[in-house]
C-alpha cells in the first residue's frame, strides 16, 4: 500500500541517469582555498621564524603560491560568482588534494601533525558531489597518503628530526585511510538524506499548492456566478418582453423563447456554482464522515466496496471541520492507496470522543511490506522498485500535511491481513476550529 499520489515530484537523486546540474558555487571553493592559503602560509612562517625550525621555506611558499595563482586565475576568468559543474568541482578539489600532498611531502609526510588535513577536500566532495566523484577523490587522497608514508623530505626540526618507528607511521596511514573512508561515507549519506528531504518537502508544498488552487477556483466560480447573475437577469427580462410582444406564429418569437430558456439554464448553472461556497456551513465546514466520503469519491473502484462507519462511545456530537487542503489531500491519498491495493473492501472507521478523533483506514489487501513498515513516512520509500512514476512520496506527503493539522499518523498490518492507517487528532482542535468559524 505504498504509492505516490498523482503529482510529479522532483527527480529522484538516485535516478538512473541524472541530468547534469551545477552543484556548487564557485566562490565557495575560492573562499575555502583562501582560508587554506592563509593557514598554510601562517603555519610555515610561524614554524620557521617563530620556532626556528628548518623549514624548506622557499619551495613550500612556492606551493602555497600555486594555490594563490589558481584562485586569481579563477577570479579573473569567471569572477566571484557562478556555479561549477560536477567535473569542474572535482578537478578543483583534486588540485587541493595534490597541493596539500606536495606541501606535506616537503615537511615530513605522514610524520607531519597536519597530515589529517587531507580529509578536508574529501569531506567537501562528499557533501556536494556524486558518489563517483567522491570515490575518485578518496582514491587520490589514499594514494597521496600512501606515497607520503614512504617518500618525503625530513620533518622540520631543531636539530636531527626524531625517527618514528615504522609501526607508528603505518598506524597513522591506516587511521588516515579509515578516516577518509568513514567521513566520506557518513557525510555523503547525510547530504543525500538532506537533499532527498528537501526534494520531498518541495513536492509536499506542490501538492498543498494544488489543493489550495482548487479551493480558490471554487471561490472564483462563486464570484463569477454572482457577477453574471445581474446581466443574465436583464437578458431574461428583455427576452420575455420580446416574446410577449411578438405574434404567436412569428419565427422571431421562437428565437426569443429559445433565448429565454437558455438564459434560465445559465442561471441554473450559476446557481449550482454559487450554492456550495455561499452555504459555508455545508461546504467550508462539514461532518468528518462526509468529508471522508467526498475525499474518497475520485478514487473509487467498481470492484472495491468502501464502507464509512461512524461511532462514538460517549454520545459526543460528530466533529465538523473546515475542508482544508491539508486534510482533503492527506486523507484522500491514504484512501486512494487503500482502494488501489485492496482486493475487495476498504473500511473507514470514524471514531470520536470528547478527547480525540480517530480515522482508521483498513483494506483487505496484502498489507505493508514488513521490511518497510518501520520506515513508512520517509520520503522516496516505495515497494515499486522499478517504477519511475511512483517515487514513494505519497505517504510522506500525506503524513506531512496531516501532521500540520495536529494529527498523529501510525501504520500497522492487521492480524487477519491488510494494511491499516490510523489518523488521530485531539478533539480540541476541531472544537476550537468550530468556534473560530
Amino acid at each position: 500500500m505504498i504509492s505516490a499520489q498523482s503529482i510529479k515530484p522532483p527527480p529522484h537523486p538516485h535516478s538512473a541517469k541524472p541530468a547534469p546540474t551545477r552543484r556548487i558555487q564557485l566562490r565557495t571553493l575560492v573562499l575555502i582555498r583562501w582560508i587554506a592559503i592563509a593557514g598554510q602560509a601562517l603555519t610555515l612562517l610561524l614554524v620557521d621564524l617563530g620556532l626556528d625550525f628548518d623549514v624548506p621555506l622557499v619551495p613550500a611558499l612556492g606551493i602555497v603560491g600555486a594555490s594563490v595563482a589558481m584562485n586569481l586565475a579563477v577570479i579573473l576568468r569567471f569572477g566571484n560568482g557562478g556555479r561549477l559543474g560536477e567535473r569542474a568541482a572535482t578537478w578543483h578539489l583534486a588540485f587541493d588534494v595534490l597541493q596539500l600532498a606536495a606541501l606535506l611531502y616537503l615537511t615530513g609526510g605522514l610524520r607531519n601533525p597536519f597530515c589529517p588535513l587531507l580529509l578536508a577536500p574529501v569531506t567537501v566532495s562528499a557533501s556536494i558531489l556524486s558518489g563517483r566523484s567522491t570515490i575518485a577523490l578518496c582514491a587520490l587522497a589514499i594514494a597521496a597518503a600512501s606515497l607520503l608514508a614512504v617518500e618525503h623530505w625530513p620533518l622540520p626540526w631543531d636539530g636531527p628530526p626524531p625517527e618514528l618507528p615504522l609501526p607508528y607511521v603505518t598506524g597513522v596511514w591506516a587511521a588516515l585511510v579509515c578516516g577518509i573512508g568513514f567521513i566520506a561515507t557518513y557525510v555523503a549519506r547525510v547530504a543525500t538524506d538532506a537533499r532527498r528531504m528537501s526534494d520531498a518537502l518541495a513536492a509536499t508544498q506542490l501538492a498543498l499548492s494544488r489543493e489550495q488552487r482548487v479551493s480558490s477556483l471554487g471561490t472564483l466560480a462563486a464570484a463569477a456566478a454572482h457577477e453574471l447573475g445581474t446581466p443574465l437577469a436583464t437578458i431574461a427580462v428583455v427576452a420575455r418582453e420580446l416574446a410577449s410582444d411578438l405574434p404567436e406564429d412569428s419565427p422571431q418569437r421562437e428565437d426569443a423563447e429559445l433565448l429565454l430558456s437558455q438564459t434560465a439554464r445559465c442561471r441554473d448553472i450559476l446557481a449550482e456554482l454559487a450554492r456550495r461556497p455561499d452555504t459555508a456551513e455545508t461546504f467550508l465546514r462539514m461532518a468528518l464522515g462526509d468529508l471522508i466520503e467526498e475525499a474518497a469519491a475520485p478514487h473509487r473502484r467498481p470492484d472495491v466496496e468502501l464502507a464509512v462507519l461512524r461511532e462514538t462511545p460517549d454520545d459526543s456530537p460528530e466533529p465538523h471541520l473546515a475542508r482544508t487542503p491539508e486534510i482533503v489531500h492527506g486523507l484522500g491519498n491514504f484512501l486512494a492507496n487503500a482502494q488501489q491495493f485492496a482486493y475487495s473492501e476498504v473500511t473507514v472507521d470514524v471514531t470520536w470522543t470528547a478527547r480525540e478523533v480517530t480515522v482508521r483506514i483498513a483494506d483487505d489487501g496484502p498489507g505493508f511490506p514488513l521490511q518497510l513498515l518501520g520506515r513508512l513516512g520517509e520520503p522516496y520509500l516505495s515497494s515499486r522498485s522499478g517504477d519511475t512514476e511512483h517515487m514513494g512520496l505519497g505517504i510522506f506527503i500525506a503524513q506531512t500535511l496531516l501532521e500540520r493539522t495536529g494529527a498523529r499518523v501510525s501504520f500497522t498490518n492487521a492480524p487477519e491481513g491488510g494494511a491499516e492507517v490510523a489518523v488521530t487528532w485531539p478533539r480540541a482542535i476541531f472544537d476550537t476550529s468550530n468556534e473560530g468559524g
